[in-house]
């Protein structure tokens, strides 16, 4: 991906249209091969593991290789058709609008007094139960959702992207699909979603490890407490069970001198989480709007950086190959 101005472009489509209801998502195309291959697999392979690895690698090429065949197409029609086509296929990678768009609608709720209907929208985003939430805890569960979606759903498709473009994005896109269909530690995925567990926690190591730190850069922009989130991010980023998880939600837990994590409940069964920072503040609804203004920042700062290490890889690329 050679023109600076696809990435963000992308980012601007996102921001304007984010997921319209009804649109043949790439992402949801990439779940639904997904259960197909499941099914295939796991009928005809001996081996629960080997079916895992299977059906994962048959949808990491499919993501990568039908993107690739579409910009070849539309290069061949018309070159300025392909980079139109590569901002369009980066933009269905991320959701950066849809994350604050959902915070958003939990906050709203909140200050609207509607418990009830907060515990809906908090449900939408997040895998616990929310019916018997009270505002604190909605409060919480939103706030976890956006620090841990940040890499998942914005900088780590916008790091691929910079790097390889939007094949790669794409590639992304599906290792992070199979991770949230199989990655699960349960007696039906424990073997089957053991090599996209893995394959998602390595996809994740280098854009987690560059978006945490920027996250305290941009609490200091914005006025928070970025002494507060780099240490929290140093003392509690490593203690959630996934090598990448708590890193931002660490950091995003110090910027706003919260505690984030502690004991949720997953179809009635009691789960502690770790929990990450120091209860300084309490747990209200206007926290979600200054996480937000801090998940916007660190992903438009992460994408100029990445935009950067880009360039500089391709430049290095053309020189060396």
């Amino acid at each position: 991906m050679n023109s600076i101005w696809i990435l963000p472009a992308s980012i601007i489509l996102d921001l304007g249209f984010g997921d319209p209801q009804g649109f043949p998502h790439p992402v949801r195309l990439i779940g639904k091969f997904a259960r197909s291959m499941e099914k295939i697999t796991r009928k005809y392979l001996f081996s629960e593991r080997f079916a895992g690895i299977i059906t994962s690698f048959s949808v990491y090429s499919i993501s990568f290789i039908l993107p690739w065949l579409i910009i070849e197409f539309s290069r061949y029609l018309h070159p300025f058709l392909a980079e139109l086509t590569s901002a369009f296929i980066i933009y269905t990678s991320i959701a950066l609008k849809d994350l604050l768009g959902h915070s958003k609608d939990v906050y709203s709720a909140l200050h609207e007094n509607d418990l009830e209907k907060a515990r809906i929208m908090v449900g939408r985003i997040v895998g616990r139960d929310t019916e018997n939430l009270e505002e604190p805890e909605i409060v919480r569960a939103g706030l976890e959702s956006v620090g841990e979606s940040l890499v998942d759903g914005i900088t780590a498709p916008l790091f691929f992207a910079a790097l390889g473009g939007p094949s790669f994005a794409m590639l992304y896109r599906s290792i992070n699909t199979l991770d949230s269909l199989f990655g699960y530690k349960n007696e039906t995925y424990l073997k089957f979603g053991w090599a996209p567990a893995r394959i998602d926690d390595l996809a994740n190591y280098i854009p987690a490890r560059l978006t945490a730190p920027i996250l305290c850069i941009s609490s200091a922009i914005l006025g928070f407490y970025p002494l507060s989130s780099f240490k929290i991010l140093i003392r509690d980023g490593k203690k959630h069970p996934s090598p990448n998880s708590g890193l931002c939600e660490a950091a995003l837990a110090g910027a706003l001198k919260i505690q984030l994590g502690g004991k949720n409940y997953y179809s009635g069964i009691p789960s502690e989480k770790p929990k990450l920072g120091d209860s300084e503040r309490k747990l209200v609804p206007n926290l979600i709007l200054d996480a937000n203004k801090i998940i916007f920042l660190t992903s438009i700062l992460s994408s100029i950086l990445f935009l950067g290490i880009g360039q500089v890889v391709h430049l290095l690329f053309g020189i060396f190959f």
